[in-house]
C-alpha cells in the first residue's frame, strides 16, 4: 500500500467523492422505490419494476462508481482512515433525498445524522480493529456469533410484519444492516482465498454463502426504501451495523484483533452510545414531520 501525504491526497478525496456518490445512490434508489406498487418483504418482483425507473438505474450507476472510488481510497490508505470517511454517505443521503424530494433540509434530521456519522468514526478509530484475518478460527465464539445475527435478522424481519408504524421500517433496517455486514466480513474471506488462486474460492462454500446474503441484504435494503417516509432513520440504522457487524466477524470469526486499551474501549462504547442516540434522534423526529411540514 502506497504510504506518505501522496497517497493521502489520493485516498481522502477518493474515499469522500465515494461517500457523496453512495449517498446519491441511496436517494435515489430511495425515490424510486416510491414510484412504483409497494411489494411484499423480499418479493424479487420491486427488482424488476424498478428497473424500469432511469432514478433507480443512475443509482445503481452511482453505486458502481462509489464502490470504485472506495476501492482507490483503500488502496491508498488504511480502512481505518477510509472507513470513518466512507460513513458520511449518510450525510450526502440525507442532502440528496432532500433536493429530490424538493423540500428543504430539516435541522434535527441533519444534527441527528451528524451524531450517527461522528459516532461511529469514533468508534472505528478508537477500537482499531485488524484487517487480516482471512481464515476461520475455532471454538464456540463464532457459533455464538452466528446465532445472534441470525437472531438479530429474525427479530428484525418480525418487527417489520408485527410492529406498527415506523417500527416496521426500523426492523427491515436492521436486518438489512445484518446481512450486509455479514457480506462484508465473509468478502474478506472471499479476497484472501482469491490471493491465493483464482479458483481457490468456488472450492469453499464461503463465496456461495456471500452469493445469497449479499442480494438478499440488497434486496431488504429496497422494501426499506419503500415502507420509509424519510430516509435518514433507516439508512443510519443500515450504516451502523454494516461496519459494526463486520467488525464483529472480524474479531469473532477471523481472529481479528481490537485495541485492548481500555480507555479506548471505553471511549468506543460512549460512541456506540452517540449513534443510537443519533438514530433514536431521527427516529423520533421522522415519526413527527410529515411531508408538508418539510417541504
Amino acid at each position: 500500500m502506497p504510504t506518505g501525504p501522496s497517497a493521502w491526497a489520493v485516498a481522502v478525496p477518493a474515499a469522500v467523492a465515494g461517500a457523496a456518490l453512495m449517498g446519491l445512490a441511496s436517494a435515489a434508489q430511495a425515490r424510486a422505490t416510491k414510484q412504483v406498487e409497494t411489494t411484499r418483504t423480499l418479493d424479487p418482483a420491486l427488482l424488476s419494476r424498478l428497473a424500469r425507473r432511469p432514478l433507480w438505474l443512475a443509482g445503481m450507476a452511482a453505486t458502481v462508481a462509489g464502490l470504485v472510488l472506495q476501492l482507490v481510497a483503500l488502496a491508498f490508505a488504511p480502512l481505518l482512515v477510509v472507513q470513518p470517511l466512507l460513513v458520511t454517505s449518510l450525510i450526502f443521503a440525507g442532502f440528496f433525498a432532500d433536493r429530490l424530494a424538493h423540500r428543504r433540509p430539516d435541522a434535527v434530521l441533519g444534527a441527528g445524522s451528524l451524531m450517527c456519522v461522528a459516532g461511529l468514526a469514533a468508534v472505528m478509530l478508537l477500537a482499531r480493529p485488524g484487517e487480516e484475518g482471512t481464515t476461520f478460527v475455532r471454538g464456540p465464539a463464532p457459533v455464538v456469533l452466528a446465532l445472534t445475527l441470525a437472531a438479530l435478522t429474525v427479530l428484525g424481519l418480525a418487527v417489520s410484519v408485527l410492529a406498527p408504524g415506523a417500527l416496521r421500517v426500523l426492523g427491515l433496517a436492521v436486518a438489512t444492516g445484518v446481512l450486509y455486514g455479514v457480506t462484508a466480513g465473509l468478502m474478506k474471506v472471499v479476497a484472501g482465498q482469491a490471493r491465493d488462486s483464482l479458483a481457490a474460492p468456488f472450492t469453499h462454500p464461503v463465496l456461495y454463502v456471500v452469493c445469497v446474503t449479499g442480494p438478499l441484504g440488497f434486496l431488504l435494503s429496497q422494501n426499506t426504501f419503500q415502507r420509509g417516509e424519510f430516509l435518514t432513520p433507516a439508512l443510519a440504522v443500515i450504516t451502523a451495523l454494516d461496519p459494526l457487524v463486520g467488525v464483529a466477524i472480524g474479531v469473532w470469526w477471523l481472529g481479528e484483533t481490537v485495541t485492548a486499551d481500555p480507555a479506548a474501549l471505553a471511549g468506543a462504547g460512549l460512541a456506540g452510545l452517540v449513534v443510537i442516540a443519533g438514530i433514536v434522534v431521527l427516529s423520533a423526529r421522522a415519526a413527527r414531520l410529515t411531508p408538508r411540514e418539510v417541504r
